[in-house]
């Protein structure tokens, strides 16, 4: 039997390429007969250069950039041929905020990644959004690759109150030639009820009496740098990080899709006879550009069944369904929470042995 083993990081505990190398082993226990194919994944957030290097190859490029408060941040770009990859939470992650204010917080390294890229000699740079600390409409990442402002564009969406000139031309001089793609599933526009600061705010710190406030900060932003882009779907990602790309001329693409495409999922779903997925908690979120329902509708694509292991599992059968999920099966239930969190890579490889023994032939 050939299995397809493709999991998103179980955050905090696996990353991706952990995860996959857990559910093989387990499987192996159980059917050591079967052929496996490990393709770890990600959806543009934490894990995506990992998941692309494991699969694509390439080069890693080391570099020190600023992080969200304008400490030296280690950072990786990945280059493959004449395209770069670039993971935003490297440099303003929401790990890096420690006990910092996310209104201080700047993603000025980014734009620095971006700049080395370019250095590299990139004429393609994917910047993947997710896992954002930062709140500043990308201000940060622009200042880095050379746009001017009368307030501080570096020091977070607060240096940017009373702003009223902008010139983007430095920042769009240094990506002259380049393609940038803003990899994210996130639909949201830059600001109002359902934008990066009303949506994802409260998870980086920003108090529920600041929403307001700190939203009117970016609008005005939104005011002196283009409007019309602040609408767009994607401008609210990573805090705004995917306007600031739009600014420079980006394209958006659903991160999990340019994952899938650049391992060539599809492909590698119908040489299988089974796909596995898999995430730290399986609920309908998942549905909102996550990697289980990409690899799931890739796995009905290829007119395979598709099977889930999680840390937990917080969906009925008819949801799972509705996500293109044959069976779904918990960490927590057979190991239980505690030894989930202890010992994660072997309650994964444990679930892994019990699931190959109803699945595998």
């Amino acid at each position: 039997m050939r299995v397809l083993i493709a999991p998103d990081k179980f955050a905090g505990t696996l990353t991706a390429v952990e995860a996959a190398e857990a559910i093989a082993e387990g499987w192996r226990r159980q059917a050591p007969q079967d052929e496996l194919d490990l393709c770890p994944m990600a959806d543009g957030g934490p894990g995506f250069v990992d998941v692309l290097h494991a699969s694509l190859g390439g080069t890693l490029l080391a570099a020190t950039v600023r992080g969200p408060f304008g400490e030296p941040t280690p950072t990786t770009i990945l280059l493959r041929e004449h395209t770069a990859y670039v993971e935003s939470a490297h440099a303003c992650g929401r790990h890096l905020l420690g006990d910092g204010d996310a209104e201080s917080a700047s993603t000025y390294g980014v734009g620095e990644m971006v700049g080395h890229a370019v250095d590299a000699g990139a004429t393609a740079i994917v910047v993947g959004l997710g896992g954002s600390g930062t709140n500043d409409g990308g201000a940060g990442l622009l200042a880095a690759l050379g746009a001017h402002a009368d307030e501080p564009l570096d020091q977070g969406v607060a240096g940017l109150v009373g702003l009223t000139r902008l010139d983007l031309s430095g920042a769009v001089d240094r990506v002259t030639g380049v393609r940038l793609v803003a990899a994210s599933d996130v639909d949201s526009p830059l600001t109002g009820l359902f934008g990066a600061t009303k949506t994802f705010g409260p998870q980086k710190g920003i108090t529920e009496e600041r929403l307001p406030a700190v939203d009117g900060v970016l609008q005005d932003f939104a005011e002196v740098a283009d409007r019309r882009l602040a609408l767009e779907k994607g401008a609210g990602a990573a805090g705004g990080l995917g306007y600031a790309l739009l600014l420079l001329g980006a394209t958006r693409s659903p991160g999990i899709e340019l994952v899938s495409r650049a391992v060539d999922l599809h492909a590698r779903a119908e040489w299988a006879d089974l796909v596995l997925t898999g995430e730290g908690a399986f609920d309908f979120s998942s549905r909102s550009g996550k990697v289980p329902y990409g690899v799931a509708q890739v796995a009905a694509e290829a007119l395979r069944p598709c099977v889930a292991l999680a840390g937990q599992v917080m969906v009925g059968s008819r949801e799972m369904r509705a996500l293109g999920v044959e069976s779904a099966y918990s960490m927590a239930e057979l190991v239980g929470e505690e030894r989930s969190y202890a010992d994660p890579a072997g309650a994964l490889a444990a679930l892994a042995e019990r699931t190959a023994r109803t699945w595998s032939h």
